[in-house]
């Protein structure tokens, strides 16, 4: 037991909320960060991928190294890097230099967001234990909601620059806390790092990421990214025969990929997070070049999502034990898909907030608050004892990476004028977050167990 309990529990509040803040706030930046740097459609969803995409890969690289050469050690690390990188992303003179310094932010978020939980996990025990990861993940919630509005007021008040800027001193807090107060821990283990597995995974995703956004915005014509595109497949075979090859000592044990439960959650997690992912950038970028939002009211217009998901989890925990699983996530699903056909609608005739847009984003924050509990109960109870940690870490990088996949097919929409071609680009996507969506659902029926959620 930690002899700074509430401290701890500070601390790493502090530090994951600096990534979960800047994974939202640049969504409400994307127009004046495009009018300022001359963004094109296809460099517009970079500046959300090139954090996402390090992020993604190597946050289950992170978690390991904090294991092995000690979690306030790589806390530390990753909080330092963020912090520079932010000073880097607020005076970046050009784009090329604002992705660099993004990149280097999901460096550092991958070694933040893992090693956060993983301290309080080796810092209480039992009930309390449950209580600090609660209450790091309702902070987690609210940071969510208040990033997209601070950041919009930021936008409107000072300028996209100011988004980065206040990492300065919750980045400080968070270090002296952590330097101060937090007991350092680790694991006795012998395998080395899968630096190798990390590698690839990154490489391999940064290639078909490009080709995919390359692709998108019709800026590269076709010949290069399908040649991209072949090389990242290449490269994620390769990372599968070395996984298999390591085992046990993998980045991904394959033990985990033994049952139907654990495949169809995955594919669950990707084709939800990627609907919610995509939209999460789009919808903020219609209000404010259609219908001429400030940055502020379009942050706003995401509050529902993230509150109706705080609230709901705690009722979906309950019903979970009674339900299972499986029917909470096909439901869940199924009206995230309706909220996404519900946008379809958006444009025809008058266009009005409160008639178009609000109730399907209700429905699509209902939805997620249906699965979100269920979700991660399920994964934790798919696999062995053993391979819990692992199986959390990759169901985290999956969203991730979904997210980063959808952000980066967003090109075509970026790529249309505002007016009825953009609202006709929306419709598109929209309704493709509602195959995506009723996807996930068919996952989690044929798929999912009807009770995943009991110890196996």
């Amino acid at each position: 037991m930690s002899p700074y309990p509430r401290l701890t529990v500070a601390t790493t509040i502090l530090g994951s909320s600096l990534a979960l803040i800047d994974g939202s706030v640049m969504n409400v930046a994307l127009p004046a960060l495009a009018r300022d740097l001359h963004a094109g459609p296809a460099e517009l969803p970079w500046t959300i991928n090139a954090y996402l995409l390090p992020l993604g890969a190597l946050i289950l690289l992170g978690g390991s190294a904090g294991d092995h050469f000690g979690r306030r050690r790589l806390f530390l690390i990753g909080l330092a890097l963020f912090v520079l990188a932010s000073i880097a992303c607020a005076v970046a003179p050009s784009l090329a230099w604002l992705l660099a310094a993004r990149g280097a932010q999901g460096v550092g978020a991958a070694l933040l967001m893992p090693n956060s939980l993983a301290i309080l996990g080796a810092a209480f025990k039992g009930d309390e234990r449950g209580k600090a990861i609660g209450t790091w993940a309702a902070a987690g919630a609210l940071s969510s909601a208040l990033g997209p509005l601070l950041g919009g007021w930021l936008v409107d008040t000072v300028g996209w620059r100011a988004i980065f800027l206040i990492n300065l001193p919750v980045g400080m807090a968070a270090g002296y806390l952590a330097w101060r107060y937090v007991a350092e821990t680790r694991e006795r283990r012998s395998s080395p790092l899968d630096w190798p597995g990390a590698g690839l995974a990154s490489v391999s995703l940064g290639l078909m990421v490009w080709a995919l956004t390359a692709w998108s915005a019709a800026t590269q014509g076709w010949a290069l990214p399908a040649v991209a595109a072949l090389l990242g497949l290449a490269l994620m075979f390769s990372f599968v025969a070395w996984e298999l090859h390591l085992g046990d000592r993998a980045l991904m044990p394959p033990a985990m990929f033994a049952t139907r439960t654990f495949i169809g959650l995955g594919l669950l997690t990707f084709f939800l997070y990627a609907s919610l992912g995509g939209l999460l950038v789009l919808l903020p970028y219609l209000l404010i070049q259609v219908l001429h939002w400030s940055a502020l009211q379009a942050g706003a217009a995401l509050l529902p999502v993230p509150l109706v998901i705080g609230f709901g989890s705690r009722l979906m925990g309950r019903l979970n034990a009674k339900y299972g699983g499986r029917v909470l996530l096909t439901i869940g699903a199924a009206v995230v898909g309706l909220g996404f056909a519900l946008y379809a609608l958006v444009g025809r005739g008058s266009f009005n907030y409160w008639t178009d847009i609000l109730p399907a984003t209700l429905l699509v924050a209902l939805g997620m608050g249906i699965c979100v509990a269920p979700l991660t109960t399920a994964v934790m109870a798919s696999v062995e004892t053993a391979h819990v940690g692992a199986a959390s870490g990759f169901n985290n990088a999956t969203a991730r990476i979904a997210g980063l996949v959808a952000t980066a097919l967003l090109g075509f929409v970026f790529a249309q004028p505002s007016g009825e071609l953009f609202v006709l680009s929306f419709r598109i996507a929209v309704l493709t977050g509602a195959v995506a969506s009723a996807t996930a659902a068919g996952c989690a029926w044929l798929m999912v167990a009807p009770k995943p959620d009991q110890p196996r």
